[in-house]
């Protein structure tokens, strides 16, 4: 099932899974993905107001399961969306064996 660990000023909306910033600063984003056995290549992208900052791959074809990480920091205006998007493949369980962090590092 999906989850909502820490949501301080509830800016992470667990229905559409996107980030809306409260304020301009730089924020710092990271995610873990796990993806089954499946042979198949997985590509998952934080996207910011609709655009791919980064990504992470797993590929392995001979492994029973596979994580793919990032992150990144990202200067953000306030109302900025961030979400990810899973491009390629599929995710083990779905995004329940996955995990998304952000937050404000430095307002401006």
């Amino acid at each position: 099932t999906r989850q909502v660990l820490v949501n301080i000023g509830n800016h992470f909306d667990l229905a559409s899974s996107i980030f809306v910033a409260p304020r301009k600063g730089i924020y710092s984003f990271s995610f873990h993905v796990v993806k089954v056995y499946n042979r198949q290549t997985i590509q998952v992208s934080l996207m910011q107001n609709g655009y791919p900052v980064i990504s992470a791959f797993a590929g392995d074809q001979d492994v029973t399961r596979e994580a793919a990480s990032n992150g990144v920091l990202l200067h953000m205006e306030r109302e900025d969306k961030v979400h990810l998007k899973l491009e390629r493949g599929n995710l083990m369980g779905g995004w329940k064996y996955s995990t998304f962090s952000g937050f404000l590092v430095f307002p401006l």
